[in-house]
């Protein structure tokens, strides 16, 4: 609903992972509207990218009854960067991977591409686990939190404007200030024993929920 989603929407889900939003996506545009997985590609060196788009086709492409036809098509910057065709998709949407990319500084190029697929008036939403406003960039890549107001800058700098946050990814409980960055807590749990009780009770990151506007 923040982001607008409507059933006949052509919606951009940008590194989809293993899914846990498109089995939310998928059935809600299957019958009127198109979901276009901007994923890892198949043919990728990294052993990770390989496995988890191939568990991905299994799991959603062969079961259009409940998916519906989903478009797949490969995003891995700076090699392949075309996510759909120019003002095609409705919304762009992605699920916390700014910090992906801002590992080999493709970040600016994404939020640039996203911009470009948009229709006009059409939405970007981005979660992503939330820094304090003190982090530097280097800071935001080793610990995998992003403060809001760099993912800001890089919507405006791709051209988009501001349409509003909300706070229904929002963690109080998480102070961002773990030995494993992010990955201390569930559910990837990096640490193994050391203070699991202490980070399963936190439970998941603090998360900020960003829409932008192609104008």
């Amino acid at each position: 609903m923040f982001f607008e989603v409507d059933p006949g929407h052509t919606v951009v889900e940008l590194w989809p992972g293993g899914g846990w939003y498109t089995a939310i996506l998928a059935p809600y545009l299957k019958n009127n509207g198109q979901l276009i997985a901007a994923h890892f590609p198949a043919d990728s060196e990294v052993g990770f990218f390989q496995k988890s788009r191939a568990a991905f086709n299994k799991r959603f492409l062969l079961q259009p009854e409940i998916y519906g036809n989903i478009y797949v098509t490969e995003l891995a910057p700076p090699q392949k960067l075309t996510i759909a065709q120019a003002g095609e998709a409705d919304r762009v949407l992605t699920f916390r991977n700014v910090h992906n990319w801002m590992r080999n500084r493709q970040e600016q190029a994404v939020f640039d591409e996203a911009f470009r697929v948009l229709k006009q008036g059409g939405i970007l939403g981005v979660v992503e686990h939330r820094a304090p406003d003190s982090f530097s960039r280097e800071k935001m890549v080793e610990t995998g939190y992003v403060t809001e107001s760099y993912v800001t800058q890089l919507a405006i700098n791709a051209g988009f404007v501001p349409a509003g946050h909300s706070e229904i990814n929002a963690n109080p409980k998480d102070s961002r200030d773990h030995a494993h960055g992010v990955w201390s807590l569930p559910p990837t749990l990096r640490g193994g024993d050391v203070n699991r009780s202490e980070f399963l009770a936190i439970s998941e990151s603090d998360r900020m929920t960003l829409k932008f506007r192609k104008p």
